[in-house]
């Protein structure tokens, strides 16, 4: 398998930033006396509460809060009322704090099943310790193939023990490139990835972006991989100026992005199109750059207008997003329908599987899992390869308006089910 794909070792400011960080006690959802007679199911959780990855579980306190007033009657299974209690952990945006807090969970807690969500700098080392643990694992909020291959996955065997959901890079390359078609700009793009896991998926010149950009007529300046959390990109800057490019794709986390297009500024480069997976997925990050976020484009996963409901509490995406809101004071954020929806595919898991305490019967109730989520359609059969299935993706644009940045789809090709809400405007 090629070693690009292997998860990269965090710097040590990386991991100093991880550790530094705040550490949310871990949550646990447990509930009233009444059900103490119940059997028990653990369901163990890891997201990013902390750190640099914090924005994917900004809504997490909402989503486990919901579910545990979902679950607190118990869920049915062969004629019994299980008690289902969620222990939720902190990754600290750091693989390797994921890696500890999930084998905490598997053999401190003894959880029946775990899941978690956010980068494959949580879904990956997560999924591996339940591998090796031989405990049934869920995960989505990661592209599949940093995902898969991430883990040396061969596509041929699979895994034992460990599903995920969500789109791919397939789907982003075509997602972005309908975004791209209809702007009239230049096809020269450039490249900007970081050297970690999803950088090297997105940047890889077979697997990533490079191939399918240029069957599509599009030259990809990639001057290399840069290090997470750097403080200049004048060299990759430089490169793009001087190839002309009028598009700027690639992958970056937040802070990265805000430095990187401070100096974009700086340095006179003025990109039309700049599309960006992660960084530009939040409210919170367009409204931290100000004026500079207003035109600011990238993949979108969900939003309130997705015509999806949630076989839990039969919420529409509508509902869902304007009870976070309501409960906040924050706009929604595009992770709430991926977190929802993981506690969605659990609870089925557990109505469904045979024998709660066999592994092997809940491992068959996630393959044969067919259910239609607040995401979209969720079912293991349907590949691409073993252990994955694929979710809906379309492309947007924030755009400024009275009411302050609205994320609106502007690309809906691959997806028509999820309706377009706005025209893409070039930057100026």
């Amino acid at each position: 398998m090629n070693k690009k794909w292997n998860a990269i070792r965090p710097s040590r400011r990386a991991v100093l930033a991880g550790i530094g960080a705040s550490v949310a006690a871990p949550a646990i959802l447990r509930h009233s006396r009444a059900y103490a007679a119940n059997p028990v199911i653990k369901v163990g959780h890891v997201s990013p509460r902390t750190g640099p990855l914090a924005g994917f579980a900004e809504a997490d306190d909402y989503v486990l809060s919901g579910v545990a007033d979902i679950f607190k009657a118990g869920l049915a299974n062969n004629g019994k009322t299980y008690t289902v209690e969620v222990i939720s952990k902190d990754s600290q945006s750091n693989p390797n704090r994921a890696a500890e807090v999930a084998a905490d969970l598997i053999l401190g807690e003894k959880v029946d099943i775990i899941v978690a969500a956010a980068t494959p700098d949580t879904t990956n080392p997560v999924a591996d310790q339940a591998e090796v643990n031989e405990v049934p694992c869920i995960t989505t909020n990661c592209p599949w193939q940093p995902y898969f291959f991430g883990r040396r996955g061969d596509p041929a065997k699979g895994f034992d023990y460990t599903y995920h959901f969500f789109w791919g890079l397939e789907d982003v390359i075509a997602a972005f490139l309908d975004l791209w078609d209809g702007s009239g700009v230049g096809k020269t793009v450039a490249g900007i990835f970081p050297n970690d896991a999803d950088g090297n998926a997105w940047g890889d010149k077979e697997l990533g972006l490079p191939k399918p950009l240029a069957a599509a007529g599009y030259n990809l300046v990639d001057p290399g991989r840069y290090q997470p959390l750097t403080d200049d990109f004048s060299s990759q800057i430089a490169a793009y100026k001087a190839a002309g490019c009028e598009i700027v794709t690639g992958n970056m986390i937040p802070p990265d992005f805000a430095t990187f297009w401070a100096q974009c500024a700086q340095q006179g480069f003025k990109p039309k199109v700049v599309t960006i997976g992660k960084a530009l997925l939040f409210p919170s990050v367009i409204e931290s750059l100000g004026d500079r976020g207003d035109g600011l484009t990238s993949e979108i996963w969900w939003t309130p207008g997705h015509p999806f409901s949630s076989s839990l509490t039969k919420a529409s995406a509508r509902q869902l997003a304007d009870g976070y809101t309501a409960a906040t004071g924050r706009p929604w954020t595009q992770p709430i329908g991926f977190q929802h929806a993981l506690f969605e595919v659990t609870a089925d898991v557990i109505r469904r599987a045979g024998d709660l305490g066999d592994k092997a019967a809940i491992l068959e109730a996630i393959r044969t899992t067919d259910l239609a989520t607040i995401v979209g359609p969720v079912n293991w059969a349907k590949g691409p390869v073993k252990n994955v299935t694929k979710t809906p993706l379309v492309a947007g644009q924030w755009q400024k308006g009275e009411k302050g940045f609205e994320l609106v789809v502007t690309a809906n090709a691959h997806a028509p089910e999820i309706p377009k809400t706005g025209e893409l405007k070039l930057l100026g």
